[in-house]
């Protein structure tokens, strides 16, 4: 059954990770996809090829949703090149780690840039035409360390706590035009960043999980898929922790 069939919806940072996860599933599930990437045009462009084979619209964008004008421009060119615009899924983001006292001001002030900024500049891009339509769905990418924080990781988990204040105050925002704004949180997630780390590391993590693995980038799309569907139709300003049980 596919759950999104004749919807157009636009992924930031989708050529890699949970980004491509969801891109891959979305498509599986009949949606046509708009998707960001930052440098790796190559490899956009290879995903989007592959997947328009299944007779649907797949299409690469080289947009940094961090860009206020940049993340207007995408969504006027979506709209034009696909007819409309259904779900946003804000994926893109980045992480510069380290403990508060030897943290820059740097790293903090763009870690709030590329996670939390882009948030607010591609939800305001897509709203005019969500607006109109009177539909739409919006799900933004938080995580646990959003919810519960984690040492070394101030400007991340201060990123991710925003996004979810602006989920719920967007839902109630929006919510009367029918436009539903959602957010996940995702737990320990194995995907090419997490393949860096040694395999001690990388067990100690699935060890403290109640279901004792990590999470695929299918499963965050999974939860995508639902959230962006009429299978959630009544479901808004909240927020889905896709954690294996971590923040039981």
């Amino acid at each position: 059954m596919k759950l999104l069939e004749g919807k157009t919806a636009i992924i930031t940072g989708g050529s890699r990770g949970i980004g491509k996860g969801i891109v891959e599933t979305f498509a599986k599930h009949g949606a046509n996809v708009a998707f960001t990437y930052n440098s790796s045009k190559e490899s956009a462009e290879a995903i989007a090829n592959e997947l328009s084979k299944e007779g649907i619209k797949v299409k690469a964008y080289q947009s940094n949703a961090a860009n206020f004008q940049e993340a207007q421009d995408l969504a006027t060119e979506v709209l034009n090149d696909f007819g409309s615009i259904d779900i946003l899924i804000n994926n893109a983001g980045i992480t510069k780690d380290n403990l508060l006292m030897r943290i820059s001001e740097e790293d903090f002030d763009k870690v709030i840039e590329v996670n939390l900024k882009s948030v607010f500049n591609m939800t305001k891009a897509v709203q005019r035409a969500m607006l109109k339509q009177r539909k739409g769905s919006i799900i933004n990418m938080s995580s646990v360390v959003g919810v519960k924080g984690n040492a070394g990781q101030t400007n991340y988990a201060a990123s991710k706590a925003g996004i979810l204040g602006f989920t719920k105050s967007v839902a109630l925002e929006l919510g009367s035009r029918d436009i539903r704004c959602n957010a996940i949180a995702p737990g320990f997630i194995e995907t090419e960043m997490t393949g860096k780390l040694d395999d001690a590391t990388v067990q100690s993590w699935r060890d403290a999980i109640p279901l004792k693995r990590g999470g695929s980038p299918e499963d965050i799309a999974n939860a995508c898929v639902f959230l962006a569907s009429d299978l959630s139709g009544y479901i808004t300003g909240q927020v889905l922790n896709v954690d294996g049980g971590m923040l039981t």
